[in-house]
């Protein structure tokens, strides 16, 4: 059976990215050999989300939090970039930020019931 799932973030610059989610959002890792770092993730959930045929096989990665204006506050702190404002989207209320070396990461505050709390 499933027991855990493995996200892999591609970046051009590795190092930054690591740096980013472990210095910078404080994730725990672990070295797995010669410096490649596995970083713990909090509890996930996994959505399937229609798309038009030439979208279809992308995939995206959405950090979760309780209330996104304190998060992005918090994260802005610290020097994370948002490349985006946050918006409504209905399911929740997200934004983006900057990975370094390594694109874009999704942040939002959802308000629909969650596998994770079985609410």
């Amino acid at each position: 059976m499933i027991t855990a799932a493995h996200a892999i973030v591609f970046a051009e610059d590795p190092e930054a990215a690591r740096a980013f989610f472990g210095d910078t959002l404080g994730l725990r890792a672990v070295d797995a050999g010669g410096g490649w770092l596995i970083f713990a993730l909090p509890p996930a959930e996994l959505a399937c989300h229609p798309t038009a045929p030439e979208d279809s096989g992308r995939h995206e990665l959405f950090l979760m939090c309780d209330d996104v204006e304190a998060t992005v506050a918090d994260l802005e702190a610290a020097g994370v970039e948002f490349v985006t404002p946050i918006s409504d989207q209905g399911f929740g209320r997200m934004t983006r930020m900057r990975v370094p070396g390594g694109g874009e990461l999704g942040l939002y505050e959802p308000n629909h019931p969650s596998p994770l709390t079985g609410d």
